[in-house]
Formats: structure tokens, C-alpha cells, sequence
């Protein structure tokens, strides 16, 4: 028995039934993932937050017994846990009116939309939840108007999508969606 008042779906439910869009927004000019971020990737980022705790347990512990070296080395490590866990949550396609930004976990990668040649959906090898393990599997391909396409991010075997299949075809027509209209609405 599916108890949707106790999960966040349920607000997307029920206004899932009365649009037809999966996500609604007033401000089109405010950056944002049109998907939710998966549970791997939350699970993942939750564990470095753990580990960050511990840390920090350890450096208020090392700081009482009298080594402060001890005590900083730990606050670099849990410092350097925290930005890895945040900057993980924030992995993946961002848009907005203005264009598409491609945020990696060193790098962001922003596009204007007069520099999106094409946003498509494909069938390739694709690696599994990151690692170097490829398997069959679809991938969204965003290509620049100079011909080169932009790092595979979005995949159906992603941190965001292992096993959920539907959610990945709801955010590819998304963000296939963005493209589309963006692009129209520049004269491209």
C-alpha cells in the first residue's frame, strides 16, 4: 500500500495529475536541475557527511588531549569531506533561460542557449553509477554548435537514475524540451 502522504512525491503527484509538464516553474532565468537528484548520489554525499562528523568528533577529541597539528590535519580532512559532499549534490545538466550549465565534480561548464546545437538521447556504453565499468545504456547528448559534444553526465545508469528508467526519460524530454524552445525563441 503506497502511503504518498509521507514522501515528497506526493506534492509531485498530485499536481502531476492535474499538468501535463513533470516540472512547473514561474522564474525561467533562475538556474535549476529539472530532475531530483537520485538516491545513490544523496546516499553517497550522506556518507561523506558522516564521515566529515566523525572528523570533527575526532578534532574536538585530539584538541582536548593538547595536539593541535593532529586537530588541524582533521579539520582539513572534514573540511575537504564537506566540499566534496556538497559539490557531489550539485553534479549534472542545470538550465535556465539564459542557457545550460554542465556541473562536474572540479568544473562547471556554462553554454548559452545560441551555443547548444543539439540535445538528444542515444544509445551507447555507458558507465555504471561512474565507475570505469561501461554497460549498454542510454546517455543525453548535448552537442555545441562547434560540433564537439559536451561530457556524458545524464545516463540511465547514473547516480540519479540507476533503476528508475522513467525518470530519466521524463528529465531527457525535459531537458530536450528546454533546448527545443530555447533555441526556437533565438531564431536557431
Amino acid at each position: 500500500m503506497p502511503l504518498t502522504f509521507l514522501s515528497a512525491d506526493h506534492q509531485l503527484s498530485a499536481s502531476a495529475e492535474i499538468s501535463e509538464e513533470p516540472l512547473p516553474y514561474a522564474d525561467r532565468g533562475r538556474w535549476r536541475r529539472p530532475y531530483r537528484p537520485g538516491p545513490w548520489r544523496v546516499g553517497g554525499a550522506a556518507l561523506l557527511l558522516l564521515l566529515a562528523a566523525y572528523l570533527l568528533i575526532s578534532a574536538l577529541v585530539i584538541t582536548l588531549a593538547g595536539t593541535l597539528s593532529g586537530a588541524a590535519a582533521c579539520l582539513v580532512g572534514a573540511a575537504l569531506l564537506l566540499t566534496v559532499a556538497l559539490r557531489t549534490l550539485r553534479i549534472g545538466i542545470w538550465v535556465s533561460s539564459h542557457g545550460l550549465r554542465q556541473v562536474t565534480l572540479v568544473r562547471t561548464v556554462t553554454l548559452a542557449w545560441s551555443q547548444v546545437a543539439a540535445v538528444r538521447t542515444v544509445q551507447q556504453p555507458v558507465r555504471w553509477l561512474g565507475l570505469p565499468r561501461t554497460v549498454q545504456g542510454q546517455a543525453l547528448l548535448v552537442e555545441q554548435r562547434s560540433g564537439e559534444p559536451l561530457r556524458v553526465l545524464v545516463t540511465d545508469r547514473s547516480a540519479d537514475f540507476l533503476s528508475k528508467p522513467e525518470a530519466f526519460e521524463r528529465a531527457a524530454d525535459v531537458l530536450e524540451g528546454w533546448a527545443a524552445d530555447h533555441r526556437r525563441g533565438q531564431g536557431a
